[in-house]
């Protein structure tokens, strides 16, 4: 069994979780998610199946698209409120739609942001959420992330009360951590704040409505009818140049051959990838042009591989 599968994550469990229960479900090893979802945080996580495992790095760097909810008044440890308290500050006075607005407006676009304590981020070769556990506080790594979309979805004019919570809808590169947002959101509005709430909506082109619970994957897997709901590892590379190739080419590819430039693709960048598909519309691998030889292509990631159908 190969393809996509698009669970809609519950609440309480982590992505290696999901990965593990699904392995039991489906008795296959080759199962990988694509992109950590912390345990509170529900929505999309596209499971890689079999072969599709390829691609995973394919689908992780795609735009994001999340439902959050951000809470003025107190901040927390892990900017969730998971975490304990660390800052209160009742809001003392009344937050009008402008604000707000003018806030998000702000921080569309790309913008800078230090990973919080509580993340899987590596330093010195050790996880932060690590050194968080043993009270140790590290530099960490400003990075720039590119805010696409940031709406707010509260249709109110007027916003009041010691706490203040509202929603806002953030379409994102990889690499975006939404809580951290949600806490520069409270602190120009001159507040702590941390994140209350976040759902996952979309990961790339793959959105919450085609997703399925636990529940009805079991159900298929019993009936035997879940691959017919497998989105095939080609839709994981639909933003990629597609480059076709007969079967004779076909057979070198799958074994990893380095190739003449074709004419057709002259116009590519030398970094830019492209997918090679053969008469089947099967994609067989990932090639980029040959970054000494120009005149050649390489491949990046072979997707049916000889040896492998062999054995």
């Amino acid at each position: 069994m190969d393809g996509i599968l698009l669970l809609n994550k519950p609440k309480g469990m982590t992505s290696h979780d999901c990965v593990f229960k699904i392995r039991k479900l489906i008795k296959i090893k080759k199962v990988g998610h694509t992109g950590t979802l912390d345990p509170d945080v529900t929505g999309v996580l596209p499971i890689c199946i079999g072969r599709a495992t390829k691609v995973v790095e394919y689908v992780t760097g795609k735009d994001k698209t999340y439902e959050a909810e951000v809470t003025l008044g107190f901040s927390t440890i892990t900017e969730d409120s998971s975490g304990e308290v660390v800052e209160r500050k009742q809001v003392s006075e009344t937050i009008s739609r402008k604000q707000i607005e003018n806030v998000l407006h702000s921080l569309t676009g790309t913008i800078n942001q230090t990973p919080p304590m509580f993340s899987a981020i590596k330093v010195n070769g050790k996880r932060l959420y690590e050194y968080a556990r043993q009270g140790i506080e590290v530099e960490r790594p400003t990075r720039q992330v590119r805010i696409s979309e940031l709406v707010l979805l509260d249709d109110r004019q007027v916003f009041e009360g010691v706490t203040i919570s509202f929603r806002f809808r953030v379409t994102c590169s990889k690499g975006t951590y939404v809580r951290t947002l949600a806490v520069t959101i409270g602190e120009k509005l001159g507040y702590p704040a941390h994140m209350s709430d976040l759902i996952r909506t979309a990961s790339g082109e793959y959105t919450l409505e085609n997703c399925f619970t636990f529940e009805e994957i079991e159900e298929m897997v019993q009936k035997g009818t879940l691959a017919s709901i497998l989105f095939p590892l080609e839709s994981a590379l639909s933003h990629l140049p597609d480059f076709k190739i007969n079967d004779k080419v076909a057979e070198k590819v799958k074994n990893g051959a380095v190739l003449s430039l074709p004419e057709e693709l002259f116009a590519l960048n030398d970094s830019e990838p492209f997918r090679v598909t053969d008469n089947q519309g099967e994609c067989v691998a990932i090639y980029e042009r040959h970054p000494n030889k120009p005149h050649l292509i390489k491949p990046v990631k072979v997707l049916i591989n000889l040896q492998e159908l062999k054995s």
